[in-house]
Order: structure tokens, then C-alpha cells, then sequence
């Protein structure tokens, strides 16, 4: 599955369009484990709740990493619901 994932120096973020209730979400909140590969790593990570803190920075870095794809694609990653859907993904 592809997932869009934003860095914050060394943290990585994934946030789930379509909110708490899309299945692959619940799946992750189900196990709080995963395994990722992007950017030459290839790791297994927990799942962990992004502070909301954090939320802001993330949407700045997801319009940047991902705006030319166009508003119709990268809005919906800015909803309540899509926001409420935000994780960090921490190394195991």
C-alpha cells in the first residue's frame, strides 16, 4: 500500500485521508505496529499518536513534499478528520 509520509527533521508522519475510520487505519491502530520502506529504508515501526503540537508543521510539510499534485489530492489531507488520523512512525 502507498502511503504519502512527510518528515519533521527526523520523525516521519503518515495521515490518513480518509480519517480515523479507513480500514487501513483502524488496521494500524489495531496492531501499533508496521513495517515501512521509503527513501532506501526498510524498516519495522510502531504507530504512535502525533501530538498536536506537531499538527501544523506536518501540513506545512505535507503542501510542500506534496502540492503539485494539485489541491484535489493534497486538501482532503487537511480536514478534521484527516488531521484527528495523524501518526508518527517510531523505529522498533
Amino acid at each position: 500500500m502507498t502511503i504519502w509520509v512527510v518528515r519533521l527533521g527526523d520523525d516521519l508522519y503518515v495521515r490518513s485521508v480518509n480519517g480515523r475510520d479507513s480500514h487501513w487505519f483502524r488496521g494500524v491502530k489495531d496492531r501499533h505496529e508496521g513495517h515501512i520502506r521509503a527513501g532506501g529504508v526498510d524498516k519495522d515501526v510502531r504507530f504512535v499518536e502525533a501530538g498536536d503540537d506537531v499538527k501544523d508543521e506536518i501540513e506545512a510539510a505535507y503542501r510542500t513534499k506534496y502540492g503539485h499534485y494539485g489541491a484535489s489530492y493534497v486538501d482532503p489531507l487537511f480536514t478534521p478528520g484527516a488531521k484527528a488520523a495523524t501518526l508518527e512512525l517510531v523505529p522498533r
